[in-house]
């Protein structure tokens, strides 16, 4: 796999028009992900529109319910074709087995290749702090997180998002055929923002990430296409801080 294609790009704007904007700037991108903000705006359009330049789906909509409610979302959303769903951990083992199952189902009844289940182990703004004092969860972090991703795969679903910082310790314990996906990846010349639990995206991939989410580095950028390739290229000449 190309290092350009474990590189998904989020397009975390308010409104279709202005996603098909990014997407005719940054044509080179083959995988982007559609948060909430976007869907909820534009609905499964800006999903077509994807599906027909080609381009690989990471529809992160975090979903969090009862089973019975879960299973009926994961359905719909197989229909759509999309390549990677996330759900939160914390919604519990039956309902990550039903959304798994029902996401099969709708892909099946559609004609499309079952979407990878992700379940959201610890969202990359939140620290150990938050998680003790906010949450009042007695877990150090690292043990929280993994056992969330633990919860994940006993409950049938092929991969988890995590914080760059534990991904290591997750591929060891989980396995080399465990999907993981890092959000909170930001180059050295690029500032942190919201996230909290941050590394290179050379030091992320060396500790065992399969797909890196880096967004403002490259949208946010005076030149997002420069900025792609910049990152892209340090990852090809392992000039990335590891």
């Amino acid at each position: 796999m190309a290092i350009s294609d474990r590189i998904i790009v989020p397009l975390d704007v308010s409104s279709q028009p202005e996603a098909m904007a990014l997407l005719d700037r940054l044509p080179q991108v083959t995988f982007w992900k559609v948060g909430l903000e976007l869907f909820v705006s534009s609905g499964p359009g800006i999903l077509t529109e994807l599906k027909s330049r080609q381009k690989k789906i990471f529809l992160d909509l975090k979903l969090h319910d009862i089973p019975n409610t879960m299973a009926g979302a994961c359905r719909a959303v197989g229909g759509y074709g999309v390549d990677l769903l996330t759900l939160h951990a914390t919604a519990g083992k039956d309902a990550l087995k039903a959304g798994q199952l029902a996401a099969q189902e709708g892909a099946i009844a559609a004609g499309n290749p079952t979407p990878n289940l992700l379940a959201i182990t610890l969202l990359t703004s939140l620290n150990a702090r938050t998680l003790a004092f906010d949450l009042k969860i007695p877990l150090e972090l690292p043990e929280y997180v993994l056992h969330m991703a633990l919860l994940a795969k006993e409950s049938g679903l092929p991969g988890a998002v995590c914080s760059p910082q534990e991904v290591e310790h997750l591929r060891q314990t989980c396995g080399d055929n465990f999907l993981l996906v890092c959000p909170g990846v930001r180059p050295t010349w690029a500032e942190s923002g919201d996230q909290r639990r941050t590394v290179t995206p050379a030091a992320a991939l060396k500790a065992g990430a399969d797909y890196l989410v880096i967004g403002r580095p490259i949208t946010a950028a005076e030149n997002p296409v420069a900025a792609f390739e910049r990152i892209c290229e340090e990852l090809e000449g392992g000039r990335g801080e590891v």
